[in-house]
């Protein structure tokens, strides 16, 4: 990876590259900016054998499981924002219908530390929110230790480190320095976590615009390896001060999910049935897009200041 090279690609070229069967991926973003976009690229190119990694694995992880892409799971609180439940995820695990799902579970900071502990290399990352959950039980990688400093015991999860970390954010630079405002997830961690880096943008920006205010990139140029330019490609979740989320979707959802045939005939026409996220757009229907149109609402402006320039 480079801070300095241009990295805009293709949302197939990128996912081509850097998601192999067989890998570890991760897809975060936190009811915000999920990477919906690129989750329906690699069903389109039939990736197997999966392991998904989600804070919240919402509609993206029962639309993949629903095309095969996934067979393990490591994951925290699963539910379909407030909508409903996420019936494909239920028939895996409570039915091993079609086949069992493979599942690591952790609380929300669990996954967060996880994702510290593989972004900083360190062997594991200690917590103490554990104490009186049942969560250690059921998983046996929640491991409980004695302090070396002496002041009783705590618990430690593993390092996770992806083989790929995607991500969806507002804007970047051809670079890779990616800018999200709003609310912020584990993208960061996740990013700096993983052997590789894909992050999608509602647009690219030139490096000046990133410059004008730095402080917003949180995920800079030199973690990433591929950023193309996927406008919508958050939806049905939102991209702040660019679209809302489509709250229906979520609510349709659920019968759509609750029914095994439904859901892999709304996989075969919504993804397999189009040729990239434009067809998916077309298809979601241009009425309804707009209907999640955004005002404008800029943010107050700051000054960085800079010596030997005249006020």
């Amino acid at each position: 990876m480079s801070g300095r090279t241009p990295k805009v690609t293709t949302l197939p070229e990128a996912v081509a590259a850097h998601v192999h069967d067989g890998d570890t991926v991760a897809l975060e973003g936190f009811g915000h900016l999920i990477p919906f976009a690129a989750a329906h690229e690699i069903v389109r190119q039939g990736r197997r054998e999966l392991t998904l990694c989600r804070m919240t694995p919402d509609i993206v992880t029962d639309q993949l499981l629903a095309a095969g892409c996934v067979s393990r799971l490591v994951a925290s609180f699963f539910a379909s924002g407030s909508a409903g439940s996420l019936y494909e995820i239920r028939r895996r695990v409570e039915d091993h219908d079609p086949e069992p799902l493979e599942i690591e579970e952790y609380s929300h900071h669990g996954m967060v530390c996880r994702y510290l502990a593989g972004a900083s290399r360190l062997p594991f990352y200690p917590l103490r929110s554990y104490v009186g959950s049942d969560l250690p039980r059921i998983n046996p990688r929640i491991r409980r230790v004695a302090s070396p400093y002496g002041d009783g015991e705590v618990y430690v999860v593993p390092p996770l480190n992806p083989d790929v970390t995607i991500l969806h954010a507002q804007r970047a630079d051809e670079l890779g320095n990616a800018q999200v405002w709003g609310i912020t997830g584990a993208q960061q961690e996740a990013a700096y976590a993983a052997d590789r880096v894909i992050v999608t943008v509602e647009e690219i920006v030139p490096t000046e615009v990133v410059r004008a205010d730095p402080n917003r990139t949180l995920v800079p140029a030199h973690a990433v390896d591929a950023v193309v330019a996927v406008p919508r490609g958050a939806h049905p979740s939102y991209a702040q001060g660019h679209y809302d989320r489509d709250s229906a979707f979520y609510r349709e959802w659920t019968p759509i999910s609750k029914d095994p045939e439904a859901i892999r005939s709304w996989v075969a026409e919504m993804i397999r049935g189009t040729e990239d996220h434009a067809g998916y757009l077309a298809k979601v229907g241009a009425d309804r897009l707009s209907g999640l149109d955004v005002a404008p609402r800029p943010s107050g402006s700051v000054d960085y200041g800079r010596r030997g320039e005249a006020r």
